[in-house]
C-alpha cells in the first residue's frame, strides 16, 4: 500500500474511532470550509458504500467537506456509472485509496439472501437486477437468516473489491501502485468500521 493510501486509511480509522466514542471533531463543516472548496477538490479517499441512510460515510469517518469522494448504491452494486465515477476519482483526482464499505443488516443483501432461498426477484425489474447481482454470494441453509445476511454482507464486499480490482478502468492504477482498494464493513449497532 502506498504512503498516501496508508495515511488516508489511518485517518479513516481515527475518525471512526471518534465516531464510536461519540467524541467527534465534526471537522471541515463551516461556511469558511465550504467557500474554500468551491475552486476544487482533493479528497483523501473514495468510498463506495450503500445508499442506506444509516451509513453516511462522512459521519462514520468523522470527516467533512472535500475529504471523501463518495459513491452510493444499494448493496454497493457496480454499474457503468459507478465504474466511470471511480475511474474519475482515481485518474483525474489522483485518489489513492478506495474503500468498499458494506454494512450490517443491509436490505439489498437481505433481499438477495431471500432470493437465494427461493423467493422471487423483487419488482420492478431494475430493483430485481440490482438484487440479482448480489445473489451469487449468498450461501446458507436458511436456519439462521441473520447469520446468512451477515455472511453475505462480507461476501458481497469481497465480490465488489474483486470486481473493481479486475476492472480495466481501475486495474492500471492498481498495477502501477497508484490505487489501493480495501473492503470494510460498518456495524450499525456499534458504529465500528472493520476490515473485511
Amino acid at each position: 500500500m502506498q504512503d498516501g493510501a496508508e495515511q488516508a486509511l489511518r485517518m479513516l480509522r481515527e475518525g471512526n474511532e471518534r465516531w464510536q466514542r461519540d467524541e467527534r471533531d465534526d471537522p471541515r463543516r463551516s461556511a469558511e470550509v465550504r467557500a474554500s472548496v468551491v475552486s476544487g477538490q482533493e479528497p483523501m479517499a473514495m468510498v463506495l458504500c450503500c445508499a442506506d441512510s444509516r451509513v453516511p460515510a462522512e459521519l462514520v469517518f468523522d470527516l467533512g467537506l472535500g475529504d471523501l469522494f463518495v459513491v452510493r448504491t444499494a448493496g454497493q452494486v457496480v454499474d457503468d456509472a459507478v465504474r466511470g465515477t471511480l475511474a474519475f476519482g482515481a485518474g483525474a483526482l489522483g485518489i489513492s485509496l478506495l474503500v468498499v464499505l458494506g454494512h450490517s443488516r443491509c436490505g439489498a443483501v437481505k433481499a438477495a439472501v431471500s432470493v437465494a432461498g427461493g423467493e422471487p426477484l423483487p419488482a420492478p425489474a431494475t430493483l430485481g437486477a440490482l438484487v440479482g447481482d448480489i445473489v451469487p454470494v449468498c450461501v446458507g441453509d436458511g436456519s439462521d437468516p441473520d447469520a446468512d445476511v451477515a455472511t453475505a454482507v462480507d461476501a458481497n464486499v469481497r465480490r465488489v473489491v474483486a470486481q473493481l480490482t479486475a476492472d480495466p478502468s481501475l486495474s492500471g492504477a492498481i498495477c502501477n501502485g497508484r490505487l489501493t482498494i480495501v473492503g470494510m464493513r460498518y456495524d450499525l449497532e456499534s458504529g465500528a468500521v472493520v476490515p473485511v
